[in-house]
């Protein structure tokens, strides 16, 4: 019977399965693996063992020569580098790796990998201080993450309500050193990012050796940080202490000392800065005052202000004064104008032809049938018999030529006319 693809109506007994996975395993052949010891049992001459990954929550059986487990002095937490072969057990349904040979990762190799993810992640930019995020000066809430009942943990509380007693925190505890740090410590982290009240989370751990804070230079957790939208202070071991998480958090802190007080506000320190803002604020606002007022009293103090309808008063006496002049300098000219025109109308009274008949001159003037026509100016004009209009002061009368007469001496001869 040829199995051929397994359906619902013609499913794969497990024994089939069981097969079918013994040969793709034993196709894989032998391999290298690296993680940290957990669970360790050599007792008998069989050890077994828990090789975990430490950064993710993935795990695998081990056995081994307890010998051999003996000689390298393995034991929970080591770092080890393990060669052998997958063996599937079709009976359980079970896989484990038969151990050949274990090699233990020593310090100086942990360091070299250590430095060669520094240089890493520092090629990808994530030391860049350009993305680091400053923390809030007062937050809402404060995220811990730190081992349970630990210094660290007092150590950041303490400092932190000393310097802000009303400080806010969630605090969530996990393992700080071993093959479960680096899952719990991202775990969470990640809750504290998606609390829309935390505005800041510290990482804090007290000191330790290289191999305890080897979590804390994980490459995941470093990219779990970097990619963190919430800003992160790292306050891993001591001053001397460098993980890498501290080169990613956007805040290094020497200590989780250094972190308690760098978090929040020392309030006594900023009770004194209101009060001297507040000071200053009323030296300003009381200087600002004493300014004006002294620009009021010195305006108040000027003659505009000070007497303001004198100038008014004084102006009006001005126009009445000019007005006075303006009505003398015409009264004046027109008495001078009116003497002048009194004596040249006496003048011409003078020399009018009224005043000349006054003195007893007359004025004859020949008549025609139209009336009177031009002045007599010659006895040639007047023959005999022509009428004569002569015009007295008061009055005319009329004349008839009777004949010539030519001009004889003062006092001789008489007008017959």
């Amino acid at each position: 019977m040829t199995e051929g693809k397994s359906t619902p109506e013609n499913p794969w007994p497990v024994r089939t399965v069981a097969r079918k996975l013994l040969d793709w395993i034993n196709r894989l052949g032998e391999v290298w693996v690296e993680g940290q010891v957990t669970q360790l049992n050599a007792r008998s001459s069989t050890a077994f063992l828990t090789l975990r990954d430490p950064s993710v929550d993935m795990s695998m059986s081990i056995t081994a020569n307890a010998g051999m487990i003996r000689e390298l002095q393995l034991t929970e937490g080591s770092r080890v580098v393990v060669h052998g072969k997958i063996s599937f057990y079709p009976n359980r349904g079970t896989l484990s790796l038969r151990a050949d040979e274990i090699r233990a990762v020593g310090i100086g190799e942990l360091l070299a990998r250590i430095e060669r993810l520094r240089k890493l992640l520092h090629a990808e930019g994530l030391f860049d201080p350009r993305r680091k995020r400053r923390p809030p000066f007062l937050p809402q809430k404060i995220g811990l993450i730190t081992g349970r009942a630990s210094a660290a943990e007092r150590d950041v509380l303490t400092n932190a309500r000393n310097r802000w007693p009303a400080a806010h925190f969630r605090v969530i505890n996990v393992a700080v050193q071993g093959p479960m740090a680096v899952t719990q410590v991202m775990t969470a982290l990640s809750t504290l990012d998606r609390d829309p009240e935390c505005d800041v989370i510290i990482i804090a751990r007290g000191g330790g050796s290289v191999e305890d804070l080897l979590p804390f230079s994980d490459e995941a957790l470093c990219r779990a940080v970097s990619q963190c939208r919430t800003p992160v202070l790292s306050a891993i071991g001591h001053e001397p202490d460098t993980p890498l998480v501290d080169h990613v958090a956007d805040v290094r802190c020497s200590t989780p000392t250094d972190a308690g007080k760098r978090v929040v506000p020392d309030v006594a320190e900023e009770s004194e800065r209101v009060r001297q803002m507040r000071d200053r604020g009323r030296r300003a606002l009381h200087g600002w005052v004493d300014r004006e007022r002294k620009l009021l009293d010195s305006l108040r103090s000027r003659p505009v202000l000070s007497d303001p309808y004198g100038p008014l008063e004084r102006r009006a006496e001005e126009v009445n004064r000019f007005r006075d002049q303006s009505r003398r300098a015409v009264t004046q000219r027109l008495d001078r104008e009116d003497v002048h025109l009194s004596g040249t109308k006496a003048r011409l009274t003078t020399l009018g032809p009224a005043a000349t008949l006054a003195r007893g001159y007359a004025v004859v003037q020949l008549v025609t049938p139209d009336g009177p026509d031009g002045v007599l100016r010659s006895v040639t004009d007047a023959p005999s018999g022509t009428q004569l209009r002569v015009r007295v002061v008061d009055g005319a009368v009329h004349a008839v030529v009777t004949g010539p007469e030519g001009l004889q001496a003062e006092g001789g001869g008489t007008d017959d006319a």
